[in-house]
């Protein structure tokens, strides 16, 4: 290979670093849980999508052994050859009923869910009007569609309605709203009532990505549109959060759109199907997600345990009342050196800064689950406690 290739590669890595940029991943030893093993530490773990605690639930470790038994390892093809078992089509279906859609298509991740959505469904004389925070995966899967793109600013209705009237102006044929239903950063919910007023004002479609939201947000974990009840038109999520935190995402919506992404979503026609002990996982969880009351209520106690806690000790935190519940800090090295020093203490967290977030903005951002116990919530406060005290963050 090319050593001029390789020095520039290295220079980059090296900016990286001197930037305070570079992540670095942390060995686990243990299953993921609300306290989980990091080489030889046991640490309690604030910073996993965890939000049900079902990523080391027995019946879902169950499911996954048993079903091999029935159907194999591995698909070893695409759905369209010879990768689609009764299983798929069962969870398909599971999906599409639990979160009230004619039906639902799986992809490998929600990240190529996203990726595959746009691109079969609008053309260039259509387009999309996406909000300014959205995750990458929407940013990506709009990139790959030829529909005329617009931008509006975080959950201002203002600005999105001036975006409608420009699309409606500029001749679009279809307009596609998208949005984070959570966006995952803050833990603020989309303003879903007052996007679909104006969807309906403009004749627009609206997606929403429901990955922080599904299986938790709502009546009976439905999302953010049930959340708010309202009716949104595609909703894309993923199983690897709430849903038994392994992998694969899904779209779900009207029946012709999802035969549509059958034909012509590249993701889902190029990439093997999901393996079966994922799929019989996830049918587990969607169970244990329709009887789970119990556990969305100790995820909604725990996130209101914790954010007064927090409060109390004089924390800088986002409003809100998602279970994400970010500690502001500012400057990109406090929240490194913040979190290495509750490492020490025996919590796991993740510092957030630039890019990730904006200059000036960086934090901790923590997320409740339901595994988590009232002593090791306690005993995390008080890390916190000291470790801010410690680092000057508190008087």
């Amino acid at each position: 290979m090319s050593t001029d290739f390789l020095t520039d590669i290295s220079k980059t890595l090296e900016e990286i670093k001197a930037d305070g940029l570079y992540k670095r991943e942390r060995m686990i030893t243990s299953p993921q849980g609300g306290e989980i093993r990091v080489g030889d530490a046991a640490v309690i773990n604030l910073c996993a999508n965890n939000y049900l605690g079902l990523a080391d639930h027995p019946d879902l470790i169950a499911a996954a052994r048993g079903v091999m038994d029935d159907k194999g390892f591995g698909m070893a093809s695409v759905r369209f050859i010879c990768g689609t078992q009764d299983i798929h089509r069962e969870l398909e279906q599971r999906l599409a009923k639990f979160l009230g859609k004619d039906d639902a298509i799986l992809f490998a991740a929600c990240f190529d869910a996203n990726g595959g959505l746009f691109e079969p469904l609008l053309g260039p004389e259509d387009a999309i009007i996406s909000d300014s925070l959205n995750h990458a995966s929407i940013i990506d899967g709009i990139r790959l569609c030829k529909a005329k793109r617009y931008r509006y600013l975080n959950s201002d209705m203002n600005d999105l309605e001036a975006w409608l009237k420009q699309a409606r102006e500029d001749g679009a044929r279809h307009i596609m709203i998208a949005t984070d239903g959570v966006f995952s950063m803050d833990g603020y919910l989309a303003k879903l009532p007052e996007i679909r007023a104006l969807a309906d004002k403009y004749d627009a479609i609206v997606m929403v990505d429901d990955c922080h939201a599904t299986g938790f947000m709502g009546a009976t974990g439905a999302g953010t549109p049930e959340h708010f009840g309202v009716d949104v038109d595609i909703v894309t999520g993923t199983l690897g959060k709430a849903l038994g935190g392994a992998i694969g995402g899904y779209i779900a919506g009207p029946q012709p759109v999802i035969d549509l992404l059958r034909q012509r979503a590249r993701p889902y026609l190029f990439s093997n199907s999901l393996p079966p002990s994922i799929v019989a996982a996830g049918l587990e969880a969607i169970r244990l997600v329709e009887e789970g009351n119990g556990l969305r209520a100790q995820l909604f106690e725990n996130a209101k345990y914790w954010r007064a806690g927090l409060e109390k000790l004089g924390f800088d935190l986002l409003p809100g009342e998602h279970p994400i519940i970010p500690v502001m800090l500012g400057e990109a090295q406090l929240a490194q050196d913040m979190a290495s020093r509750l490492f020490d203490e025996g919590v796991y967290v993740s510092g957030f800064f630039f890019p990730v977030v904006p200059r000036g903005q960086a934090r901790i951002r923590t997320q409740m689950n339901a595994a988590l116990t009232r002593d090791e919530l306690d005993r995390a406060l008080a890390a916190f406690g000291k470790v801010g005290k410690e680092l000057v963050i508190l008087s």
